[in-house]
Order: structure tokens, then sequence, then C-alpha cells
């Protein structure tokens, strides 16, 4: 039996599953970099629009205080122009 075939096939197998779990390390952490930035995103989205939409609310709030149930109403105040309602349509 020859051992230096033996001892050389089983470094390159121990060196292969290194350089295999290298790759997926390498991989996963990419993974997680691209979802943190996504998720990081979609928050500064999603605060946008909660103040744009707490911006409509107060001013609708505004509006019905200043009309009254004897006083003629006027138009109530239109959303914010950036204000996302598609979910509500």
């Amino acid at each position: 039996m020859d051992w230096g075939a033996l001892v050389g096939g089983a470094s390159s197998v121990v060196v292969g599953g290194l350089a295999w779990t290298q790759s997926r390390a390498r991989n996963r952490r990419s993974d997680f970099l691209a979802i943190t930035r996504r998720l990081d995103k979609e928050i500064l989205e999603e605060r946008t629009q909660r103040k744009l939409l707490t911006r409509a609310y107060l001013d609708l709030h505004r509006w019905a205080q200043r009309v009254g149930p004897d006083t003629p109403a006027g138009p109530a105040p239109e959303p914010p122009a950036e204000l996302d309602l598609t979910p509500w349509r």
C-alpha cells in the first residue's frame, strides 16, 4: 500500500472540506449583510410613512376641532402628497 498516496488523498479531502466551509461562511456573511441592508432601508421607509401619516392625522384632528357640529364644514385637509395610501385604496 502506498502511504504517500493515502496521506496526500486524506490531506486533500481535509483541505477541500475546510475550503468548502469557509466559502459557506463567507456566503452566509454576505447574505446577512444584504438582509440587514434591506431591513434598514425598509425601516427607514416605514418611519417616513409613519411620520407622514401622523402629520395627516393631526391635520385632520385640528380641522375637526375647528369645525363643530353646527358650523358648515369646509373640505377636509388633503393628506400629504408623498404619503403612500395604496394599502387603503
